[in-house]
């Protein structure tokens, strides 16, 4: 951020309507480190602040946020071009950082992908792709629908060049390698390597040599600049000791040229880069396949009835669609008629077809089996269900874990390190090497430069992450960043929300008990549960279907209790026991009798009375998921401890946690008393994951070290947790964990494999076996290692893809 001259920024503020809230925010700037001076303009709507460092403005909207105002900032995802090393995307991410208006940045190598949150007020996506532009990168800045395909006609072209430049780099070194091992003595041996090996160096590699060039016009260094420095090294080397054959025959020498090193080099770095860039796509094959559910054109009908192919992108809500047998289903929508069953695998990851008839949902990229059926499109485009899961999983495929960090700072440091050590290793050969000292040093140095490995480092981490963020997505669950994923791994106490997570979340009356058979008050009953938002109250409206409503005054949803309302200046009650209780009710013992036969079979049991006396007793039931037992059964043999949460009766909580064998359940528990809980929990040294689907979650499931939603339950829940499990089956979630586990595992794998090449490869490569056992690494073995250094990271990765 360019703050030298302390220019004033101006944060644009969200809800903060009065001086007390402006008071509220000028409070918590004052407590931001950095900040110099600060006022909030309430009739500007911002505030105006002057900073000592750039990373005073991230804090100050953070505090802003924090306080609960909101800052208007815009956060997108941008490819990033030309990125050739993990050193690149470090400097890329500085130049953004500095870069006046941006809040956070993040460069991502292995997707190569740009996340930036900025101040629209100060920048935009224009000056920031001209800042990237200065240092020799580019940024795609296009529409997000064109953004994608934009990408892939770039990758392949890409692509295509790097295996062309691969073949001929690789054709015309072979007869430089066979000169130099079997047929130096042959007339014209050093001119023939000459005249291969330098286009191999100079046009094949010329790519190496601009890119270092570029970062040294910015004093930064890469994996092109070792590159560049070796291959330029042994090359111009090899074209003096051809010219001046002399000068070394005149000292008692003999004048070896290296054009097979050089050009094996360049030959092997393109090799491996082309298998990397192969491999890489592999990773993000998840979100390839996701992008691939979407039909690009669907039968609209008219509203004369005629049918009109039409473009997915011209779909509006409220169209109807329809959809042929074997067809995919692209937007989301309502059935309004015929019947099919939907394969809904690629999203959910179950594998049996869903039966879908009127008023039933759809979901893009579902696949018709064979039925046809009409529907009336609600969600299109970005709003799909679709949509949101890919966006979902290329920001978390795209985040970085906590352990990156650490390596994002090695790496940033690589390059200057390495060169630094070929400097050294050339001096003490040049030293301590005698008559071959300066020959023996270049190419030592040479070795150097070539065999350290930037990019495995780089890898390592987001490689790994990708994959297991795809399988995740392949398999229904969704991860929505790469630090849930990393922590899931150590989850040990998991709390389960009962209906709609343990239980199908569908209720049911199976009962009503009526004081005296005077069900006179139906009317009153159905127009109270009408107004309420419970999905007990569903359950009560859907059985008591036909009757007629009537009009209700004053009435009050009581928060974990029921609801009241007026009728005719009588008041009446819906909920629980404990709101009869409070409000001194009585209930007669015919009623009391039935309510605890009911509770004894686990099932919900709900009262509706009027103010004096209880007029009669519902029973509710939601039966367990077919899945719950064995989940748990499975999450119990993982070692982790399970405590079930519900707002419900005591009698129904015992009975379902028997039922399921949870060992420790709380009843009757108020929302912001689960994440007192998971509070609790926390503060007795557990890592604890909160699993639920409701609004009344929301609280916990932020609460929570690792958060799940259950797919099928509210978007604000879902909106919160950080992972989804879009069937709502709760066997996803140990699958979910041995994911977690099985990718940390990759991981330390990539970075143990990452460091002790670097470790082991330099030391050898610098010569440190010669006066051991006379060993010296020939430059062209250091130029695969390092290629392979890099594809194997990413193979390893890969190989999580067909892990259990």
């Amino acid at each position: 951020m360019a703050t030298n001259n302390k220019e004033t920024i101006y944060l644009p503020l969200e809800d903060v309507e009065s001086e007390h809230c402006a008071l509220i925010v000028e409070k918590g700037l004052a407590q931001v480190k950095g900040i110099e001076t600060h006022k909030v303009e309430l009739n500007n709507r911002r505030a105006a602040i002057t900073v000592d460092n750039s990373a005073a403005i991230g804090a100050a909207v953070k505090a802003i946020k924090d306080l609960g105002y909101g800052v208007s900032t815009v956060k997108h995802t941008f490819p990033v071009l030309g990125m050739t090393c993990a050193s690149c995307a470090g400097s890329v991410e500085s130049i953004v950082k500095h870069q006046e208006g941006v809040i956070e940045a993040s460069v991502n190598f292995a997707t190569g992908n740009l996340t930036v949150e900025y101040l629209l007020n100060m920048t935009d996506a224009t000056k920031l792709q001209k800042a990237i532009q200065s240092i020799g990168y580019d940024l795609l800045v296009e529409e997000e629908n064109k953004q994608q395909e934009t990408l892939e006609a770039i990758h392949a072209e890409k692509f295509q060049k790097l295996k062309t430049k691969t073949v001929w780099a690789i054709a015309l070194s072979l007869p430089v390698v066979l000169i130099a091992m079997f047929f130096m003595d042959m007339p014209y041996a050093t001119p023939i390597m000459w005249l291969f090996s330098t286009p191999v160096v100079l046009w094949l590699g010329r790519d190496f040599f601009i890119n270092a060039w570029k970062q040294t016009k910015h004093r930064s260094a890469n994996m092109d600049t070792l590159v560049a420095l070796s291959t330029g090294i042994a090359y111009l080397f090899s074209v003096f000791n051809m010219l001046f054959a002399d000068f070394w025959h005149q000292r008692g020498l003999h004048a070896h040229v290296y054009f097979e090193a050089a050009a094996v080099i360049v030959a092997f770095i393109l090799l491996g880069k082309l298998l990397e860039e192969k491999a890489k796509g592999n990773t993000s094959s998840a979100i390839k396949k996701l992008m691939g559910l979407q039909p690009k054109t669907v039968i609209v009908i008219q509203a004369n009835g005629t049918e009109k192919q039409t473009a997915i992108e011209e779909v509006n809500a409220g169209d109807v669609i329809l959809v042929k047998p074997g067809e995919k289903i692209a937007v989301d929508g309502m059935v309004t008629s015929g019947s099919s069953y939907v394969d809904e695998s690629m999203l959910s990851g179950e594998p049996v077809p869903v039966q879908k008839k009127e008023n039933e949902k759809v979901f893009a990229g579902t696949i018709n089996q064979k039925g046809s059926f009409q529907f009336k499109a609600v969600k299109v485009g970005r709003e799909t269900m679709l949509a949101h899961i890919i966006k979902m999983v290329q920001d978390a495929q795209g985040s970085k874990a906590p352990v990156q960090k650490l390596v994002d700072k090695i790496a940033g440091i690589f390059v200057p390190v390495v060169i630094g050590i070929a400097i050294l290793t050339f001096i003490l050969w040049f030293i301590l090497g005698g008559n071959n000292g300066i020959v023996q040093g270049l190419l030592a140095a040479v070795t150097v430069l070539v065999i350290a490995c930037p990019c495995a480092l780089g890898l390592a981490t987001p490689t790994a992450i990708m994959v297991g963020v795809g399988k995740g997505a392949e398999n229904g669950i969704l991860i929505k960043d790469a630090e849930s994923l990393e922590l899931a791994k150590k989850v040990d106490a998991i709390i389960l929300d009962k209906t709609g997570t343990i239980t199908e979340g569908r209720p049911e009356v199976t009962g009503i008990e009526w004081l005296n058979n005077d069900d006179a008050t139906k009317d009153i009953l159905l127009s109270i549960e009408k107004q309420s938002e419970h999905p007990l109250a569903e359950a009560v409206v859907k059985h008591l279907d036909g009757v007629q409503t009537t009009t209700l005054s004053l009435f009050d949803s009581i928060t974990g209790k029921g609801a009241k309302a007026n009728h005719n200046n009588e008041t009446y009650f819906v909920g629980n026991k404990k709101l009869l209780a409070e409000n001194n009710i009585t209930i007669a013992e015919q009623l009391q009798k039935q309510a605890d036969e009911w509770g004894k079979q686990s099932k919900t049991v709900i009262w509706f009375a009027d103010s004096k006396q209880a007029l009669s007793v519902i029973v509710i039931s939601d039966k367990i998921k077919e899945t719950s037992v064995e989940a748990i059964r499975q999450m119990q043999d993982m070692g982790i401890e399970l405590y079930m949460l519900t707002g419900d009766n005591e009698a129904t909580a015992k009975a379902i946690a028997k039922q399921t064998g949870i060992g420790h359940y709380k009843a009757e528990v108020l929302p912001q008393h689960k994440a007192y809980f998971v509070k609790e929990l926390q503060s007795k040294g557990k890592v604890v994951a909160m699993v639920g689907d409701g609004i009344n979650d929301s609280t916990a499931l932020a609460t929570a070290d690792v958060s799940i939603a259950m797919g099928k339950g509210s978007d604000i829940a879902m909106d919160v947790a950080k992972m989804t499990i879009i069937s709502s089956d709760l066997t996803k979630i140990p699958q979910a964990i041995k994911l977690s586990k099985q990718t940390v595992a990759t991981i330390k794998q990539n970075l143990f494999w990452a460091f002790i090449y670097n470790l082991i490869g330099i030391p050898i490569a610098a010569g440190i076996l010669f006066p051991i056992n006379g060993f010296l690494l020939n430059p062209m073995i250091a130029g695969a290692a390092m290629a392979l250094s890099s594809v194997s990271v990413v193979t390893n990765s890969l190989r999580l893809k067909w892990k259990k």
